[in-house]
Formats: structure tokens, sequence, C-alpha cells
């Protein structure tokens, strides 16, 4: 028998090749021919042995085969009489492996194959062809790929075939199965298929169901589709087919479901559809369809389902829709449709869900809504419809989702609104309701989300709220309530999402809100609500939003509130020390605007505390430096931040001159902003002495930098006039920005501090005084010896010239290395000194000038004695010396050997209105 089958295994092979390329065989001449090789015995061993390989069926079934039949009694295998395999049926088996692991050429009488709902993978294999009496092949719900064999068409007995939700499955359909001519059923939906519809699928005349969904196929559908006279179900969905909807759609009048949504399909929905009289479910969803809702829809009266939603339908409802009487789902939002809502909606009684959202839709609800007795969900949000909410919405106690959103609704609630018992969401936000919430709302025991929002309801909320026991979302923001949060919050326990920001409410948050404990959303800001924030709010573990900012809150933050994911407390009249951690989850800016809080961020002062243990409570080994009235000490804090306090001592603390000038500081620096303004962090108070925190500059100030030979090498011409503009740009914020504007009467290189980075910033402001136009601003001498303007000495009087005076000794100080008390002097006589160039009196310990520099170094020097000219009238002010740096031009490029100091000294003089005069 071994020879035999050797002998005569070449001519099979021949044959099986020869039957798959014509096509065409007698009726079980495979069968014949195997039977012819092996015997029908051995040919009956060969299907157990190989169903046996594909290790479907357990090993103990296996073993128990000891002879050709066994494998008839086998789970899932049905014979035929003379012992053949003719069903093999292991859906849902959960089957692993590759589908090719069955030889299926020893299976020629096969006529059902079901594998559906397993983990099988690897190809269809092209053998599949060989099976010319299979009547019904599943291979749904697997993980097969590759292309569908073209191998298919050749089984011309094929019944039912299923492809579908195998997602690897790709390539085109083949252009053969249209030779199934006997095909019922055909899916291959859910896969990964791509190309075109082939034309051939016209020839399937007696299929009932084709499901090509969620595929990627292209191109347009073909109107040989129409051929489909026996068609009940067409689905095409979720494909990317372009072009019209053919019109020879309206030949399968046959058809009870068409599915052509999630395409990109265009034109306008042919009028032709009105002949599908069978159809219950129309589907034409997500395209890019066009034009009117055709009247001829209002034939399809067995129609149950209808879905036209997210194209650009235009036009208005047609009022022919009222003989759809089996309507029960009518999705129409996301269109262009405009006009009322048609009052023949009503006609409609078995309509359950109605979407009308995301169009231009006007004119009000019409009062025949009250008909729809069986409607639970009504969307006619982000339209333009007005007038009042109609009372007769309370006849729809069916109803469990009412949403009225982004309308231009007016009037109150309407108190009906208390029958809608099944009502689980409620949404009236973004209109124009006025008047209070009506309590009634405390019946609709069901709710879970109600949204009042942006509208203009007022009143108090009603504490009848609280009987929402179900609630889960509470939003009622931007409206016009007043009054207390009510205290039957608490017993919202399944509420996840509160809202009540941007309204008046001004009372202080109830300890009941602790009870929430599925909370993970609060918004209470834009309010006037006072008292402390409840600690109970820490202790609710989902909380990942808490906004509380801008109302009027006092006390601390309570420190079981720094673990919550984004908190804002910005705004308020909290105080006290910021919670240790809450650096390490949030920024600054959720406390700006409690001008009591301490400690932990940058611009928030330290705690007393902190800085007395930094300090030692002012030990001196942290003193560096002590003033008029006072020392200045550097402290280190717990959160790594450096600050420079300065203190008044016991002494100087008492005495009202020193006190006031403190207090001066204090007011000038908290109403100031500058970048090249010191910041002030905070004052405190501590055992009867007084002390301002700053911003810690690491280089001290520019006078010991510029007396310090090191340093003042390190501090180049290039940094030298940043620090010149830098503190000009300062002086013209103080005079010319500030109302009233601030004269600081102490310019001086004492009191111009710099940073590690030598980057100029004005400080102590102890003697800064507001200038106030209705009164003469006479004053006591105030300033540092060598910088006071000399008409000062004698008219008491404050202008802002004075400080102009002051930069300009500065200036020259900064040019020079030294003061320039001394030039100046020799300047005013006949001195040798007028007989200098510009350049002999620059410092020296720094390299030669090159041209640009030397250009900056001119411009300082002119603007510099400009500002020094003995008439106070005669100076610049600060703004034409600010904008005089900040603009492009410069002096001519003249070599700084040949300016000498008297033509500087003589003609630097500020022209008015057309700015420096240069030599």
């Amino acid at each position: 028998m071994a020879a035999a089958s050797l002998s005569i295994s070449i001519p099979i092979v021949a044959w099986a090749i020869w039957i798959l390329l014509c096509g065409k065989c007698l009726d079980n001449a495979l069968h014949q021919l195997l039977v012819a090789a092996f015997g029908s015995s051995a040919l009956q061993l060969k299907q157990a042995k190989a169903l046996r390989e594909t290790r479907w069926w357990s090993s103990t079934t296996a073993q128990a085969s000891s002879n050709y039949s066994s494998a008839c009694l086998w789970d899932g295998i049905t014979c035929n009489a003379g012992g053949s395999v003719t069903t093999i049926d292991k859906s849902h088996s959960s089957l692993g492996g590759q589908l090719n692991k069955l030889n299926l050429s020893f299976f020629p009488n096969l006529d059902r194959l079901d594998l559906n709902g397993n983990l099988l993978t690897g190809l269809i294999p092209i053998e599949i062809g060989m099976l010319k009496n299979l009547v019904y092949l599943d291979l749904h719900s697997n993980m097969l790929v590759g292309p569908i064999p073209a191998t298919l068409g050749y089984l011309t007995n094929l019944e039912y075939l299923d492809l579908g939700l195998n997602y690897y499955i790709n390539g085109s359909i083949p252009p053969k199965i249209g030779m199934l001519k006997n095909l019922t059923t055909l899916y291959l939906d859910s896969n990964m298929l791509v190309g075109p519809i082939p034309s051939t699928l016209g020839c399937l005349t007696s299929l009932d169901s084709l499901y090509l969904g969620h595929n990627e196929l292209n191109g347009s559908i073909p109107s040989e589709i129409g051929m489909l006279k026996s068609l009940t179900s067409l689905y095409l969905s979720s494909n990317m087919l372009v072009g019209p909807i053919p019109s020879t759609l309206g030949c399968l009048t046959s058809l009870d479901s068409l599915y052509l949504g999630h395409n990109e399909l265009n034109g306008s929905i042919p009028s032709k559809i009105g002949m599908l009289k069978s159809l219950t479910s129309l589907y034409l969803s997500s395209n890019m369809l066009v034009g009117p809702i055709p009247s001829t829809l209002s034939h399809l009266t067995n129609l149950k389902y209808l879905d036209l939603r997210q194209n650009q339908i235009n036009g208005s409802i047609p009022p022919e829709i009222r003989m759809l009487k089996n309507l029960t789902f009518l999705y129409l939002s996301s269109n262009m449709l405009v006009g009322p809502i048609p009052s023949t909606l009503g006609h409609l009684t078995n309509l359950e869900y109605l979407d009308l959202r995301q169009n231009q839709i006007n004119g009000s609800i019409p009062p025949e809504i009250r008909m729809l007795k069986n409607l639970a969900s009504l969307y006619l949000s982000s339209n333009k419809v007005d007038g009042p909410i109609p009372s007769t919405l309370g006849h729809l106690t069916n109803l469990e989702y009412l949403d009225l959103r982004q309308n231009q609704i007016n009037g109150s609630i309407p108190p009906e609104i208390r029958m809608l018992k099944n009502l689980a969401s409620l949404y009236l936000s973004s209109n124009m309701l006025v008047g209070p919430i009506p309590s009634t709302l405390g019946h609709l025991t069901n709710l879970e989300s109600l949204g009042l929002s942006r509208n203009k309801i007022n009143g108090f909320i009603p504490p009848e709220i609280g009987m929402l026991k179900n609630l889960i979302v509470l939003g009622i923001s931007s409206n016009m309530l007043i009054g207390s949060i009510p205290f039957s919050l608490g017993h919202f326990t399944n509420l996840k999402h509160l809202d009540l920001s941007r309204n008046k409410i001004n009372v202080s948050i109830p300890s009941e809100i602790g009870m929430l404990k599925d909370l993970s959303y609060v918004n209470l800001s834009h309010n006037f609500i006072s008292g402390e924030i409840p600690s109970a709010l820490g202790t609710i573990a989902p909380l990942l939003t808490l906004d509380l900012s801008y109302n009027n809150l006092m006390g601390n933050i309570p420190s079981s509130l720094t673990g919550i994911q984004r908190l804002d407390f910005s705004h308020n009249s909290l105080e006290g020390q910021i919670p240790d951690g809450y650096a390490l989850y949030h920024t600054s800016n959720t406390l700006n605007g409690n001008k009591d809080l301490c400690d932990q961020f940058k611009n928030f002062p330290p705690c007393p505390k902190d800085i007395i243990e930094a300090t030692e409570d002012f030990d001196i080994r942290y003193c560096i430096g002590t003033g008029g009235y006072g020392s200045v000490y550097r402290a280190k804090l717990p959160s790594g931040n450096v600050v420079a306090l300065k203190k008044l001592h016991q002494r100087e603390a008492e005495n009202p001159v020193f006190y006031k000038s403190f207090i001066n500081e204090v007011r000038v620096l908290t109403e100031i902003r500058h970048r090249n303004i010191v910041k002030l962090h905070g004052f405190c108070v501590h055992k009867g002495c007084r002390f301002l925190i700053y911003e810690y500059m690491e280089r001290g100030s520019l006078f010991c930098v510029l007396r310090n030979v090191d340093e003042a090498m390190e501090l180049d011409w290039s940094k030298r006039v940043n620090i010149i503009k830098g503190t000009a740009h300062a002086l013209s914020y103080m005079h010319h920005e500030c109302i009233p504007a601030i004269v600081h009467r102490d310019i001086s290189s004492n009191n111009i501090l710099l940073n590690s980075e030598f980057q100029g910033f004005i400080s102590d402001f102890g003697t800064a005084k507001l200038l106030d136009p209705d009164t003469s601003n006479q004053t006591l001498v105030a300033g540092t010896y060598g910088y006071i303007a000399p008409e000062f000495a004698y008219t008491m009087t404050v202008t802002e010239k004075c400080d102009v005076y002051s930069f300009g000794v500065v200036a020259l100080e900064v040019l020079m290395g030294r003061h320039p008390g001394e030039l100046l002097s020799s300047l005013s006589s006949s001195s040798s000194s007028q007989n200098m160039m510009l350049n002999e009196i620059l410092d020296q310990c720094l390299p030669p000038l090159n041209r640009q520099i030397g250009q900056d170094i001119l411009l300082v020097a002119t603007i510099a004695f400009a500002c020094l000219h003995t008439q106070s009238k005669s100076r610049p002010i600060m703004k034409c010396v600010s904008q005089e740096f900040l603009s492009r031009r410069k002096p001519n490029p003249i070599p700084l050997t040949v300016i000498s100091l008297l033509q500087l000294w003589k003609q630097a003089a500020y022209v008015a209105g057309s700015g420096f005069a240069y030599c």
C-alpha cells in the first residue's frame, strides 16, 4: 500500500492543481481520486490523523481513536454514511495556533467549517478552494492575517461566508467572490481591507446580508450593488468611501437595514431612497452630505431608526416627517438645519430618542412636544431656540435626559419640571434663564446631573436640593445666586463634580462638605465666601481639583489639602505659614493675592519663626552691613531661599523718625514693581523690633564693588553701562509711571545693589517721597553728601530733578571708578582739569575701549554731564534719559582722546524736544 501511495502521489498533486486552476470538476472527483489512491478506509484514517495533528482535541480523545471511525465520534465532528467528515464545528473552543495546521486536502466531502470565536492565526490557506462541497464557512472573530485568497471563488456551493472581526485580514476584496452565486450571507467586516468594493458583488443575486463595515475600503459605492434584489441588510459603515450615494440603492426594495455612516460620502440624499418601503434602519451619519432632507423619506413608514447626524445637511426639518409613525430614534444633530422645530413632530408618538443639537434651529419649543409620551431623551442644545421652557414638558414623564444647553431660552424654570420623576440628566446652562431655582427640583430624586450654569438665575440655593441624593454632577456657576451653600449639600453622598463658581455666595463653606467622600472636583471661586477653609476637605480621598480663588476666605491653609492635585487659593485673605510640602506640588500663582501668607515661595515673605531661627535671633555672625538706622542680615531659610533683612534696632525702632522711615519704605516698595528695583518680600514686627525682608543681592553695593580691585576688574565696561541704563529705567518708572510720582532722594552708589550677575537694583527707600502736586513738597534735608542736588540745600523743595542730579553723579562714578566730587569742583573753576580728555578720567583698571563700547561710554558721559547741570530746569527728565538709552541712535564715532571734559561740561546740554546735543 505504501508503494502504491508513493507511485500515485505525483498524479494526485497534478490533478489537484488542475482542479484549482481550471475551477471545475465533477462532484466528488477529488474524493474519488483519494479513494483510488488510498482506499476508503485509508482516507478516513488520513482524516483522523489530520484532525489529531491540529491538537484541537484533547490528547485523551485523540489516543482513544483506534480506527478511522473514531474521529466521527469526536466533539464537533459529523460524518456521512461512508464515514467521511462532512462537518467540523469547533466554534468558541479557545483554539490557537496556525489555521493551516488543518490539512484541508483530506476533506473532500466537507460542507460545514465553523471555527468562529477562537484565537487562530496565520493566513487563510489557498487549499480552502478545494472544498467544493462547502456550504457554510465561518472564521469570524479570530486573529487571521493576510489577504483573502482568490480561490474562495471556486466554492460555488457556498451559501454562508463569514471572515469578519479578524482585524488583521488585509488586501482588497477579490473580484472572484462574485462567482459565489449561491451566497446568501457575506461578512467581511472589522478587518483591514483596502481598495474599492468590486462591482462583481452585483452578481451575488441571492445575497441577503452584506457586511463590509469597519475596514479601509475606498472609492465609490458601485451602482451594481442595486442588482442585489434579495438584500435585506447592507452594512458599509466606517470605511473611506467617497462620492454620492448611488440612486440604484432605491432598487433594493427588500432592504431592511442600510448602514453607510462614517465615510466621506458627498452630494445630497437621493430622493429614490424613499422607494425602500421595507426599511426600518437608515444610518447615514458622519459623512459630507449636503442639501435638504428629501421629503420622500416620509414614504419610509416602517422606519424605526433614522440617523443623519454629523453632515452638512441644510434647510428645515420637513413637516412630512410626521408620516414616520414607527420612528423610535431620530438623530439630526451636527448639521446646518434652520427654521423652527415643526409642530408635526408631535405625531411621532413612538419616538424615544430625539437629537437635534448643534444646528441653527430657531423659534420656541412647540407645545405639541407634550404628545411624545414615550420620549426618554431630548437633545436641543447648541441651537438658537428662544422663548420660555414650555410647561407642557412636564407631560413627558418617561423623559430621562433633557438637554437645552447653549440656546437663547428665557423666562424661569417652570415648576412643572417636578413631574419628570425619571429624569437622570437636566442641562439648562448657557441660556438666559432668570428667577430662582424652583424648590420643586427636589422632587427629581433620580437626577444624577444638574447643569444650570451661565444664566441669570438669582435668589438662594433651595435647601430642597439636598433631596437629590443620587446627584453626581452639580453645576450652577456664573449666575447671580446669593446667600449660603445649604447644609443639605452633605446629603449628596454620590456627588463627584461641584461647581458653584462666579456667583454672589457670601457665607462660609459648610463643614458638611467633608461628608461627600466621592468628590473629585470642587470649584467655589469668584464668590464672596468668608470664614475658614474646612480641613475636612482634605479627608476626601478622590478630590483632584479644589478652586477657592477670588473669595474672602481667612485663616490658615489646612495642611491636609496639600496633596490635592490641582489647587487654587489665590486672591483671598489667607494668612500664616504655607504648609510644608505645598511647594512640591503647586506653584506660587495658586497663592497670589494673599498678602499675609509666608514661607515656601520666593515671592512670599518668610515667616518670622523661620527668620529668627535662620539668623539665630539676629546673631552678629549673620550681619553683613550696618546703616543709619539699623543692620542688614543674611538669612538662609529652610526652603533654601536666601533673603536679606534690614532690621531696626530696639532704640531706632522706638524713635518716631526712624519708624516713619521704616513705614515709608514699606509703603513705597509694596506699591511699585520694576526689574531694576529691589524686591520687598515683606516686613515683620518681633519682640519690639521691626525688619524688612528683601531679595538677597549677592554682590552687595555698587560702592563696595567699585572700591574692591578684583571685583572692579570683573565689572567690565558692558556691565557698567548696563548698571547705568537699568538705574535710569527704574528712575523713569518711579518718576513717570507711578501715580503719584516717587522721588527717591538718596540715589548713591551705596543704594544700588548688585546681584550675582552684576545687574543693578535701586534699594533703600526710607527717604523716598511721594510727590503731591497740590503741596509745596518741602521737606527736611535727606540724601548722601556728594550726591545731593545743589538747589535742594537752599530751597528744601523736592522735585524729580533732585534724583536726576544724583543719577549723574552715580553715572560718572561708575565710569571713573571713584566719586567724581573733586573733578566736578575743578571743572567749575579755572583748574587744569578742564584740559583733560575724556579717556583720561575713565577707570584705568579696565582694558582699553573698542570703538563700539567707546560710543556707549561717550553717550553715558554726555548724559551724565547733562544731568549735572547746576540749573535744574536745564537737566533732562529721566523719561528722556531712559528713551535715549533705548534708542539705537549713538554719538558720532569720535575718539575719546580728542573729547575734552571742558567740552562736555559746557556743551552737553539737554535740548528740549530734540534730545542731547553731542559735542
